[in-house]
């Protein structure tokens, strides 16, 4: 869903952090979400996506986090430098491919911005009752956002700014894996590649992460097919081409939006086939079942994919 929304407030809240508080034009309500959930914000040069933090119950307006990334590809420059209070923006979403599932304990680990998408889950949790701890490390304590709003659970949330304490001390963190603990993880790159390989001895999909930047693709592009099973049409996708454009070249319309594997948009049912996973949303069990892909980068291991198109 596509909506087109006013800046109603732009605040510094850390070095190099700001917080857009976005609202309806007409004051509406705006569609609802749960803790976990993002928005794909349109601006020039491309879309971005920034996660959702506040109370999901309140529909009034939607609270996103945008950190400076100065080698980034110029969203967020634009937004620190030019954005203002009372433009207009559009944004599809909310969507959510990192939702918080039901465990005994959580394991939270934040980096940086990567904060964002935890508070709300935090506040979730901490309605239950249930057990839960946060590690969350930034590069100083300044530029760690919502410390202030951190203080209140006490002895759950550690901080752990580098300049202070170093990194994040994982192999002590993830030794040894918790039954039960479901574990979150959501910041710079570095950080989730770690995780992911202290958590490799953990039960299977104990971990969840978010990416909103492109994996690397190193896998093999060779040539294959689609099927479109709406039409039994058949295209071929060649070594250099993704199916995401061969199916738009075909005149059939399909939803996107990042075309980087990152936002979730272009998800695509499988009715045959194997796909070759190249995005950045799909979790390790998704994977397995292998009956949805990420048409604009993921790829295929079998010589055709049937598609739910």
């Amino acid at each position: 869903m596509t909506l087109d929304l006013v800046v109603a407030d732009k605040e510094e809240i850390a070095d190099g952090v700001v917080r857009l508080t976005l609202r309806a034009p007409d004051g509406r309500p705006l569609p609802p979400w749960e803790p976990g959930a993002h928005v794909d914000l349109v601006l020039p040069g491309g879309v971005r996506q920034y996660s959702l933090y506040g109370r999901p119950e309140d529909t009034s307006a939607y609270q996103v986090a945008v950190l400076r990334e100065p080698g980034g590809r110029g969203g967020s420059a634009y937004v620190h430098d030019e954005l203002v209070a009372g433009q207009r923006v559009s944004l599809d979403g909310p969507r959510n491919h990192f939702p918080l599932v039901d465990a005994k304990r959580y394991l939270f680990v934040a980096g940086g911005i990567g904060i964002t998408p935890i508070l709300p889950m935090l506040d979730r949790v901490a309605g239950t009752g249930r057990e839960w701890q946060l590690v969350y490390g930034g590069r100083t304590r300044s530029s760690m956002a919502f410390t202030a709003d951190l203080r209140r659970y006490e002895d759950r949330v550690t901080l752990r700014p580098q300049d202070e304490h170093g990194l994040l001390d994982l192999a002590a963190l993830l030794a040894e894996p918790r039954p039960d603990t479901a574990v979150y993880c959501c910041g710079p790159e570095p950080l989730l590649a770690a995780v992911e390989r202290h958590c490799a001895g953990w039960p299977a999909d104990a971990l969840r992460v978010e990416r909103f930047t492109p994996l690397p693709d190193e896998g093999a592009r060779t040539a294959f097919e689609v099927e479109l099973a709406g039409s039994g049409r058949v295209l071929r996708v060649p070594a250099d081409r993704s199916i995401l454009e061969v199916v738009e070249e075909s005149g059939v319309p399909v939803l996107s939006s990042c075309r980087e594997g990152t936002c979730g948009t272009c998800e695509t049912g499988v009715l045959g086939g194997t796909p070759d996973h190249r995005d950045s949303v799909l979790t390790a069990a998704e994977r397995r079942a292998g009956d949805v892909l990420m048409i604009c980068v993921s790829r295929s291991c079998s010589a055709r994919l049937v598609l739910d198109l």
